[in-house]
């Protein structure tokens, strides 16, 4: 039997990189996925490949089930019609993956008030309004899984002094944001406990190589061997989904590690191998 078999999943941001492989990885694995992002249609992005219809297709081809459905996770109605879809299309939700997410890698003097509210609404809000929607259905199930994607930007430089940085890929906002998410995850985490519902979140190691981070020049090309090996992140998140609750709720993790961690790969690298994670991971 597949370790996904009968689950429900929504994975926001599934259009291309991390969703994608998350969506895909889950779907061979028996879970029915909804696919959610703003891209419906190759093309309809102004700078990346990648689509919903294009990830649902690939599910298909390999014989998983999916639909996509357009999401614009900083819109609240947008994301309450997500989940109700998901009902009406394949039932209530067994899974959740906040992956979906808006970076703008600018220093703060740099980043307008609307990108930086946009940003915070797609980031945390957003986290936050999924997780009320699904969790009514799940504490009447006794069970559920939600994983939050993080990432090592959220661990902090330390107290100065400071020597002078390049601020082309500058972090703090991306990386508050990410924090943010971390503490939500153990709180939520401990409130839903009782009910039998897993909550953690997930960061890659280090730079996946997807459509941005190379636009952005984070990674050189899709074998960068200074970046994360590809499904790395997506192989943690299917651990996660079916470990024990107990092994697992109110972790916040990296995705290198926790594969080592559980003998699914020998060595790592990266945060929470060769490099402290953030103060939450520690906990």
């Amino acid at each position: 039997m597949k370790k996904l078999e009968g689950k429900v999943a929504i994975i926001t941001g599934a259009s291309r990189g991390i969703g994608k492989e998350i969506a895909e990885l889950y779907a061979s694995e028996g879970a029915k996925v909804v696919c959610a992002a703003r891209t419906m249609n190759e093309g309809d992005h102004r700078l990346f490949p990648g689509s919903l219809a294009t990830t649902v297709k690939d599910i298909e081809a390999a014989g998983g089930k999916a639909i996509g459905v357009q999401t614009d996770l900083a819109k609240e109605e947008s994301l309450v019609s997500l989940v109700n879809k998901t009902k009406e299309v394949f039932g209530t939700v067994d899974i959740l993956v906040n992956n979906g997410q808006m970076t703008y890698l600018r220093p703060i003097k740099d980043i307008t008030v609307k990108q930086w509210d946009i940003s915070w609404t797609v980031g945390p809000r957003a986290v936050f309004v999924l997780c009320h929607e699904v969790l009514p259905e799940m504490i009447k199930k006794h069970s559920g899984t939600i994983i939050n994607i993080s990432s090592g930007s959220d661990i902090g430089p330390g107290r100065g002094p400071y020597k002078p940085i390049d601020l082309t890929f500058a972090s703090t906002k991306y990386g508050a944001q990410k924090a943010a998410i971390e503490r939500f995850t153990q709180g939520l985490a401990q409130e839903v406990y009782q009910y039998g519902i897993a909550v953690m979140a997930l960061a890659p190691s280090g730079v996946v190589v997807t459509p941005t981070t190379l636009f952005s020049g984070k990674a050189i090309s899709p074998d960068d061997p200074k970046c994360e090996p590809q499904g790395m992140t997506a192989q943690a998140a299917l651990l996660l989904a079916v470990e024990p609750l107990d092994k697992v709720t109110g972790r916040c993790v990296y995705s290198m590690a926790l594969l080592k961690e559980y003998g699914i790969i020998k060595a790592g690298k990266g945060w929470g191998i060769d490099a402290p994670g953030s103060g939450y991971s520690q906990i």
